[in-house]
């Protein structure tokens, strides 16, 4: 009868607890890390870049676009295909989105526009509603519109919206100016829009 070495056997099932536990914690450590990373953004306000030209700063030197070479102009007879609708999404030009957003309510003249895209079902969706009403209960000048981005998929494509709660800050002129997603909190919204309110906060 063969003889079994009993310290070998019993390490084998330690050896695959240690293992485990390490991955376990591995695992729990990347979730924390990631819930502290996305629960600092959410809700944050950052600025949008104005639709239009670049800047003189950042154009390219005349000499330098001369020298990139042109592709071809189509012969006016040739029949151009469509463009595809997810080139360049949430890129419109200035008087495109300002349409979108007069469609959606939007009133041209208000001078701080909290706009809302909200869906069916979403619990952060109500924690925001409930924030930029208070802002547009406490300041003079702002707006609070809430929007289902459901029933708005064209205007969806058009701002970017890519999740719910989204919430877009418009100013007077029907220029998106900042954007957040997730829940902000009173005091990010306030900052927010102060800057279109001139002295009229608090």
């Amino acid at each position: 009868m063969m003889a079994v070495d009993a310290s070998a056997w019993q390490s084998v099932p330690v050896r695959d607890a240690f293992t485990s536990s390490v991955a376990v914690a591995a695992t729990l450590l990347t979730a924390i890390g990631l819930g502290l990373w996305h629960r600092r953004r959410d809700g944050l306000f950052r600025p949008v870049a104005p639709a239009g030209p670049a800047p003189e700063s950042l154009a390219a030197p005349e000499s330098l676009v001369a020298a990139v070479p042109r592709r071809p102009e189509p012969a006016a007879s040739a029949v151009s295909e469509p463009p595809d609708p997810s080139a360049g999404a949430g890129q419109a030009d200035g008087a495109e989105t300002r349409a979108v957003l007069t469609a959606l309510g939007v009133r041209l003249g208000t001078p701080a526009t909290l706009l809302q895209f909200s869906s069916a079902f979403c619990a952060p969706c109500r924690a925001t509603r409930r924030v930029l009403a208070e802002v547009a209960a406490l300041l003079d000048g702002v707006r609070h519109l809430e929007v289902d981005a459901e029933s708005h998929l064209a205007a969806v494509r058009t701002l970017g919206i890519w999740r719910t709660p989204t919430v877009l800050v418009v100013d007077a002129e029907g220029r998106v100016v900042r954007r957040a997603v997730g829940v902000p909190r009173k005091a990010q919204v306030i900052a927010a829009v102060a800057p279109l309110l001139g002295d009229a906060t608090p």
